[in-house]
């Protein structure tokens, strides 16, 4: 009975972590303030530097093994989903303002760069469509269901969809303050050096069938870019 309930505490903690995450960036960071000293970029920049160094280590196969000796196997991703949404909603709750307007656009400039949000939403869902949610949320704990490498739709075009969708939608807002800037710039980046460390994972996993879709689909993240 307790470890359901910090199962489904986690999985209501999750869904509270994304919903922090959007009010932050559809909410705080866009509001006109006055710009602030560098003191908060490097704050915000440490923040998001905390959440990304967690959840590049948990998925670690090696730091996974270790912790296997301390916490029960099913568990495992439920405690991951736990600090991961905690230091998630920090981040929301902890931000320091930075300030400063770059631009704000409107008129036909304003729905353009509202389409291009809506690519990435667009990649986003389609490429996080495979996904279990209630796997993702650390709900169902049952054994891991046979991985498969996923080469179709968005994976067509880059070998990280999500990740584009990602930086579409946090670089494409009309009103882009310093605050999104900096939100997206830092988190963007955290992608884009995380991602060869997350492609040895899935060589690892997948062997030649992995060689093979690199070949296939040159670009990782930006198309003729990176």
């Amino acid at each position: 009975m307790r470890a359901r309930a910090f199962v489904w505490g986690g999985g209501a903690l999750f869904v509270a972590s994304l919903s922090s995450c959007a009010w932050l960036y559809l909410i705080v960071l866009g509001r006109d303030l006055p710009l602030a000293g560098a003191a908060s970029i490097f704050a915000d920049t440490g923040l998001v530097t905390l959440f990304a160094v967690h959840h590049s280590l948990f998925a670690r196969d090696g730091i996974k093994r270790r912790l296997a000796h301390s916490i029960p196997a099913e568990l495992l991703r439920s405690t991951y989903v736990w600090v991961a949404s905690l230091l998630l909603i920090g981040v929301s709750v902890a931000w320091q303002p930075v300030g400063g307007e770059i631009y704000r656009v409107t008129g036909v400039l304003a729905i353009a760069l509202a389409c291009v949000q809506l690519v990435g939403l667009w990649l986003t869902a389609r490429g996080a469509s495979s996904i279990d949610p209630l796997e993702l949320a650390g709900i169902r704990t049952g054994p891991d269901a046979p991985p498969s490498l996923q080469v179709n739709g968005p994976y067509g075009l880059v070998r990280h969809p999500l990740y584009l969708g990602w930086a579409l939608m946090t670089f494409g807002s009309a009103h882009m303050t310093g605050d999104r800037l900096l939100f997206a710039a830092v988190t963007t980046a955290y992608l884009m050096v995380a991602i060869p460390w997350e492609e040895r994972s899935l060589q690892q996993s997948f062997g030649d069938a992995y060689q093979r879709y690199m070949r296939d689909v040159k670009w990782r993240m930006i198309p003729f870019i990176y």
